[in-house]
């Protein structure tokens, strides 16, 4: 029994570790891709600065997880409370970060693909600073919705108690006042309903435009032919997606710490689950937006050539 918890404990860290430098590897080529696009293109997409936000946001967990990762499999080092706030604080963060970006993209794009005569329309015509302001806000408002985790947080190194929730091997989480821990609680509710909500009607907004769009298609061309997506077909199908992705990632985390937080322990190969689902969709949304980028497959493929 326990050489098979050691076995599936074995495997899990090695996923982690794998999910994590595939994720960090995936965002940056993204991140970097976009950051070009938008400060030397001439005119550059509507969506690079979302897209390169997103996936600085994911590059930046990515990295906090790996620091929590090396320390949960048994680091020589142990963190004192500065470390383990400053980490357990820019990861969650993050966390939130990603859903705010992950819905910034998904209206930004059903903006791009509303007609012209629709009332999206008019949106479409906002410089590029209206979502620097819109960005510089999700970052405040996450930094202080998540500023209890500067005070539950504490270095733990060898320390076990029911009263702590065990994050990494060094650090735990210890009850907060009523108070904080509530008005926590109805931000971040409020934050991920409304974003899940904007979520679900730009993608349904999206959804009934491909149907039109493919409607008028088939009356066009003749039923014989099977005329190839256009390039924003195969976008928004990328976009929605990455939505109905992040969707099933986030109610699996959720059901994963609920669980962890109603037993009030979590054992470490419950830790590295609820770390590898946690982080699937920071690992993953960068190689299908990838996918979608011809230039970069290019390049991919030029450097794999070189290489060889």
């Amino acid at each position: 029994m326990k050489k098979n918890r050691l076995s599936s404990f074995i495997d899990i860290r090695n996923a982690i570790f794998s999910e994590v430098a595939i994720g960090i590897l995936a965002n940056a080529i993204l991140l970097l891709f976009h950051a070009h696009n938008f400060l030397l293109e001439h005119r550059p997409k509507s969506t690079d600065l979302t897209i390169g936000h997103l996936a600085l946001i994911h590059t930046v967990m990515l990295l906090t997880v790996a620091f929590m990762a090396t320390d949960t499999f048994g680091s020589q080092k142990t963190w004192d409370d500065i470390q383990c706030k400053l980490v357990v604080y820019l990861y969650s963060s993050m966390r939130g970060l990603s859903i705010c970006a992950t819905c910034l993209l998904s209206v930004l794009w059903a903006i791009t693909l509303s007609p012209r005569n629709s009332r999206l329309a008019k949106f479409k015509l906002r410089p590029s600073h209206h979502n620097l302001y819109c960005t510089l806000f999700l970052w405040v408002f996450n930094m202080f919705i998540n500023g209890s985790f500067l005070l539950s947080t504490i270095a733990t190194p060898n320390v076990t108690s029911a009263h702590l929730l065990r994050v990494t091997e060094s650090c735990s989480l210890r009850p907060v006042i009523h108070f904080l821990r509530y008005v926590q609680f109805v931000l971040r509710t409020i934050q991920d309903i409304c974003l899940l909500g904007l979520m679900a009607l730009s993608s349904g907004y999206m959804v009934t435009l491909l149907y039109r769009h493919k409607r008028q298609t088939q009356h066009l061309q003749s039923t014989k032919l099977s005329p190839k997506a256009s390039p924003g077909e195969r976008a928004t199908q990328t976009i929605l997606f990455l939505m109905s992705f992040f969707v099933v990632m986030y109610f699996l985390d959720i059901t994963v710490s609920w669980f962890s937080r109603m037993l009030w322990d979590i054992d470490s190969v419950r830790m590295c689950v609820q770390m590898l689902v946690g982080n699937g969709y920071a690992s993953i949304s960068p190689l299908v937006l990838i996918s979608t980028e011809k230039r970069i497959i290019k390049v991919l493929k030029y450097i794999s050539v070189r290489w060889h």
